[in-house]
């Protein structure tokens, strides 16, 4: 299983984003594929995720309204578009993997795979 994510980087206050998570060595229509953020000196928090089996999704209250996420079934390719972005979203976001099960979200302990995770800076 191997998950990497790109399109991190440093933006100001108000602007956009738009994360990529390249999925490969799982069956991806059988997996829910989320988001999850570690900022410094804080614990690990859910962003986001979407069951690739019937397209439900699922949002962290601190990003509705803000935060899409899609699945690009033939690319194997999962997209978090992050908009009016604000300093508070500064953090490493993490691409994870998960087998569908009865659970959605997934429990944490549901999750199989991280990415090597990639740096998004919103300044003020």
């Amino acid at each position: 299983v191997q998950l990497v994510e790109s399109g991190g980087g440093l933006v100001q206050a108000g602007g956009s984003l738009r994360l990529s998570c390249a999925a490969s060595g799982f069956n991806f229509n059988d997996y829910v594929i989320g988001w999850f953020r570690q900022a410094p000196g804080k614990g690990r928090e859910g962003v986001a995720c979407i069951s690739n089996s019937d397209g439900r999704v699922h949002y962290a209250d601190s990003v509705k309204g803000r935060f899409t996420i899609s699945s690009d079934i033939a690319k194997n390719t999962v997209f978090l578009q992050m908009n009016s972005l604000k300093p508070e979203d500064t953090a490493v976001y993490y691409c994870v993997s998960a087998p569908r099960s009865w659970a959605f979200p997934p429990l944490l302990s549901e999750y199989d795979a991280w990415g090597q995770g990639t740096q998004v800076t919103v300044s003020s």
